[in-house]
């Protein structure tokens, strides 16, 4: 019987400017009786929790044309209804059938949970457990998640689906919750990895199609930072070409040369990078993150790191430019002095 581990890092990091083996938890034998139980308990699906298995004609009947359709690196396409902040939501699509859901605005129904609930009542609604059992047609796959993993990111299976909820650290309520079916969570591998067998993987993108990809993480980025902002009465930030193409150079330079700063050896900090492409500003500021699985993972990371969450909620702030390359993402955000410039 051979097992196989797969571990992960993330990274974050902000910027202003005014001109190896990991032991695998042990879960209480009461977290797993509980999760077992609820596992066993047939769940009433309703609302989003009901959308997984459903086909292109019913997700259309019900929710009508999506905006636009986006690449994804996990096989799927995403369907994006951003019409109202409120309702913003993303329904992912794989060979006419519904595989993931990621519910960001706050009047979405996601019964029994919900956008803004306080953390207390979910952990007293589902028990959560630091493992995660996946069972496949290739394999056996147990997620094994951390400490920040437990506090940030938990995850729980309701009959055969996985929903995996974003919580605010800072204000102790559910931001986000992402609904997937088995192979789609194996395949996205959000936490550590055990398994045996062979390991479901997403094909390989072409050049065309990995560009696709990084163009449709940067405008969900960019949604959902301003979903995040309505959220907490802030004024919506407006899209900055010149400043997604400065913040596409940097994630990209950070891609080839193997680095992780707001300092290129290169082109320098944020200052000189946003003077050498022309953008003249008031006041400036950078997140920047990596090797997270997408935009929305990249876009939680930092609403849970105190600094980028400033950076991300400030008034002072008009524009933003992003860009993705790979799984290197960057936020320049701008109050320009000239507040026509895009």
């Amino acid at each position: 019987m051979k097992w196989f581990f797969l571990f992960f890092i993330l990274l974050i990091s902000f910027l202003y400017f005014f001109p190896t083996h990991i032991p695998p938890l042990n879960s209480s034998s009461s977290q797993k009786e509980s999760q077992q139980q609820l596992e066993k308990q047939p769940v009433i699906m309703t609302g989003a929790l009901s959308l997984i298995g459903k086909t292109e004609e019913q997700i259309k009947k019900q929710f009508g044309q999506p905006t636009r359709v986006d690449a994804s690196a996990y096989d799927y396409k995403w369907w994006i209804y951003n019409q109202q902040a409120s309702t913003y939501l993303q329904i992912g699509v794989l060979n006419g059938r519904v595989v993931t859901v990621f519910i960001c605005g706050d009047q979405v129904d996601v019964s029994p949970f919900r956008i803004g609930q306080p953390v207390q009542q979910l952990f007293k609604r589902i028990p959560v457990s630091s493992t995660l059992e996946v069972s496949l047609r290739t394999g056996t796959y147990r997620f094994e998640l951390s400490e920040q993993d437990m506090t940030i990111q938990p995850i729980v299976r309701l009959n055969d689906v996985y929903v995996q909820f974003y919580l605010d650290h800072f204000n102790e309520t559910i931001s986000g919750i992402r609904i997937m079916d088995g192979e789609t969570l194996v395949k996205l591998r959000p936490y550590e990895l055990v398994y045996r067998g062979e390991l479901p993987t997403a094909r390989p993108l072409s050049l065309v199609e990995q560009k696709q990809v990084e163009t449709a993480n940067a405008r969900q980025i960019f949604e959902i930072t301003n979903v995040i902002r309505s959220r907490y009465k802030v004024a919506p930030l407006r899209w900055h070409d010149k400043a997604a193409e400065a913040a596409y150079a940097h994630s990209q330079d950070m891609n080839e040369n193997h680095y992780f700063s707001h300092q290129s050896p290169t082109y320098g900090d944020l200052k000189k990078r946003l003077l050498a492409a022309h953008i003249p500003f008031q006041i400036a500021g950078e997140n920047i993150a990596a090797q997270y699985i997408d935009a929305i993972a990249a876009v939680k990371g930092w609403l849970n790191s105190k600094s980028h969450r400033d950076t991300l909620l400030s008034p002072q702030f008009t524009h933003l430019g992003v860009g993705v390359s790979g799984q290197y993402y960057t936020q320049d955000f701008l109050k320009p002095w000239e507040v026509s410039t895009n």
